[in-house]
């Protein structure tokens, strides 16, 4: 079975597709299964339209060196682990105090990015990150070591960093360290100075007030008699997550109630979710659950809202779509409130919390010139029409939301009722996708004019192809 891992910050993603080794996998039927055998993992950044990409070989490089250069730009002690470009496929240097580079010295896949064939050696592809996507970059690295289902026998072997390279005295921590830098960064920096030893990982002790269990008990019989919303683990990176009260939560962060920042935020937990509810036959009765939900798309807690969810709810893939690292404060930022069902028929379902205000509509720039709409309506057409070549199976209309550029390439899609959802294998919308991830679980592309269109599949053969004229 294809496996996929996704961690996502809002300056960079990394996506590792595998597969499950089956010896284990036989032994062990996880409800989460273990991304074992790495085939290929892409890192998308900011400002970049195509990933860096390779195998399992460009990925170990790559942690090791973000690690390594993370613990020389928290310390100010010159690292060589980072700038190894006899040995390592990957390499990160220092521009400025707000710029860096990211060197890949291979034939790795990097369309659309500087390359570089100074000396006659080997080409290399050298990327620019300012310091914000270098800490995101950081982050999804942590993000990767703090999941134990993906690559569990790769770790971090971290040397200290000798004192010839510190110069005649330690430079102690000077730059402020970002919100964003994750748990092996801050072990990182404790390594980086030689003055102290790695701090050691130890499950934290909760306070009284959060000690309230989602379990039952005389004193409260029902979960109802006591709402929590389970988040994120501390610094010590715990295993178990810290409890809230998810009213007290709601009442000191404001909520979020657009309804077109809720229909982005409702695709974004449904593609969470969906892929990895695997266990969907063991489901007899509907299991239903408020979620928290960060601006993000960050799942940042969740409640059971009867026994029958609470008691089942290891069953679910919510706990393992908890957002990792530890560190993240949800104190301040905004939530989006959402109601899943796990159906017992296998369905999904994720519908904001209070429903929508008001009609939704699409976020971002729109192509509004009548001839231009006109044309790329019939360019759409043309290339789904050619490319649509496998018999239906489906009985009902599929119906989505398209979005072409300027160029008429489609840059996002969106399924518009369950069976599109289904059956979307049966359209040629996934191979022609071109957006970041080339898949109908990608992330709207907003960053330039689209236009949008309604296409319909029938199961007769028939395709449709409209201008787009909302949400219904």
């Amino acid at each position: 079975m294809n496996i996929q891992r996704k961690y996502s910050l809002p300056n960079c993603t990394l996506l590792l597709e595998g597969l499950s080794d089956v010896t284990i996998s036989a032994q062990f039927q996880d409800l989460r299964p273990e991304l074992s055998i790495l085939v290929n993992a892409e890192c998308y950044l900011s400002s970049y339209t195509q990933p860096i990409a390779g195998g399992r070989e460009f990925f170990e490089s790559l942690v090791r060196a973000v690690s390594a250069y993370a613990q020389e730009v928290l310390s100010n002690v010159p690292n060589p682990q980072a700038h190894n470009h006899e040995s390592e496929l990957v390499e990160l240097q220092k521009i400025d105090t707000n710029r860096h580079r990211l060197i890949l010295h291979s034939e790795i896949g990097a369309e659309g990015f500087e390359s570089n064939t100074n000396d006659g050696k080997q080409p290399s592809i050298q990327i620019e990150l300012n310091t914000v996507q270098l800490f995101d970059l950081v982050e999804a690295v942590d993000q990767f070591f703090a999941d134990t289902q993906t690559l569990p026998e790769l770790s971090l072997e971290l040397q200290p960093v000798t004192r010839r390279y510190g110069g005649a005295s330690q430079v102690l921590l000077k730059q402020a360290v970002p919100a964003s830098v994750g748990v092996s960064s801050l072990a990182v920096a404790a390594i980086a100075f030689t003055l102290i030893p790695p701090p050691q990982v130890r499950p934290p002790e909760p306070k009284p007030e959060e000690q309230s269990s989602t379990t039952t008990s005389t004193a409260s019989p029902t979960i109802e008699a006591s709402p929590t919303i389970e988040a994120s683990p501390t610094v010590e990176a715990s295993p178990t997550p810290i409890i809230r009260d998810l009213e007290a939560l709601l009442s000191s962060v404001p909520e979020i109630t657009d309804p077109s920042q809720l229909r982005a935020l409702n695709r974004q937990v449904y593609n969470q979710i969906h892929p990895v509810w695997n266990n969907r036959a063991e489901f007899t009765e509907d299991l239903i659950y408020r979620l928290g939900v960060a601006a993000d798309g960050s799942i940042v807690g969740y409640k059971a809202v009867n026994k029958a969810s609470n008691n089942a709810v290891d069953k679910t893939p919510l706990p393992n779509l908890l957002y990792n690292p530890a560190n993240r404060r949800i104190a301040n930022e905004p939530i989006a409130q959402f109601r899943v069902v796990f159906n017992k028929k296998g369905v999904l379902e994720v519908s904001p919390w209070l429903g929508y205000t008001k009609k939704p509509e699409v976020i971002g720039e729109k192509i509004t010139d009548s001839k231009k709409v006109k044309d790329l309506n019939q360019k759409l057409y043309g290339m789904i029409r050619q490319n649509w070549s496998v018999t239906p199976t489906f009985t009902t209309d599929l119906k989505y939301r398209v979005a072409v550029n300027k160029d008429g390439v489609i840059a996002d899609y969106e399924p518009l009722n369950q069976v599109a959802f289904d059956y979307f294998r049966e359209t040629p919308l996934p191979q022609m996708f071109q957006s970041v991830y080339g898949s109908n679980l990608a992330a709207p592309n907003n960053k330039e004019a689209l236009g949008h269109f309604q296409v319909v599949f029938k199961p007769n053969g028939t395709l449709e192809v409209t201008s787009w004229e909302g949400y219904r």
